[in-house]
């Protein structure tokens, strides 16, 4: 059935943010900006801080508590990661962690064809809501950027609204503003937990964005696997002659 209105992701899903970036390149600029190292130090330190990275986002309550102060997450990674490397520049962790989200934040852009799609969208009459997790500025700031705003009904950032994905909170709050009932709403994103698992225990179809074909990592299936956002427009056309 097609839907009547659509949620979407915005990292990772409208937004190449870290899955098209080069992030060993941006933090080897600024790591060597900061440090007097050679090129293999870096490379062993820029090892380590992804190796302490993995760790530190992979529990969900640091996870939340991180992304609302990525600055400070950020700088506790770094700080954690220079200990380990042996490297004793205690007053470059937070230099560098500043750095890289500049340097990182520069290199984003909208994914080819994601903006044109969330133009046929609203051109083809569906009701839209934005649901992003992480800090209110950051988050705005990407949001004017790009221009998104004009293309959506409601747009919910977790700092502001007081929740974020996965408490279905976010989602049923989402689906009040858009008047649309669980069953008529697809979820579209790439984070299998917060855009799959957590919408369809509530009735709302998921559409996974996976580029990389990984396995789904609950038995949980989505509505449909995509490879990009804009492969939702011959998606809708299908659905609505099924």
């Amino acid at each position: 059935m097609r839907p009547k209105a659509i949620l979407l992701d915005m990292d990772d899903t409208i937004i190449s943010y870290d899955h098209g970036i080069d992030l060993d390149l941006c933090w080897k600029r600024v790591c060597s900006r900061h440090l007097r190292l050679d090129d293999a130090r870096i490379g062993e330190l820029i090892t380590e801080i992804k190796r302490h990275a993995k760790w530190y986002w992979s529990d969900p309550e640091r996870h939340r508590t991180g992304r609302l102060d990525l600055d400070k997450a950020r700088t506790e990674i770094v700080a954690s990661a220079l200990r380990l490397a042996s490297i004793h520049e205690p007053a470059a962790s937070r230099r560098i962690a500043v750095d890289y989200g500049v340097e990182r934040d520069h290199e984003i852009q909208p994914y080819p064809g994601a903006v044109e799609t969330l133009r046929q969208l609203r051109d083809k009459g569906f009701r839209l809501a934005l649901l992003t997790n992480g800090a209110k500025l950051p988050q705005r700031n990407k949001i004017e950027r790009f221009g998104l705003a004009p293309f959506f009904d409601c747009i919910l950032i977790e700092e502001e609204f007081g929740a974020g994905k996965p408490d279905e909170r976010i989602y049923l709050h989402a689906l009040d503003r858009l008047g649309a009932a669980a069953d008529e709403t697809w979820m579209v994103g790439d984070n299998y937990e917060w855009e799959i698992a957590a919408p369809q225990k509530l009735g709302i179809k998921g559409i996974w964005i996976n580029p990389k074909r990984l396995g789904h990592p609950s038995p949980e299936l989505p509505y449909r696997t995509v490879s990009t956002l804009s492969d939702i427009l011959p998606l809708l056309d299908e659905t609505a002659v099924s």
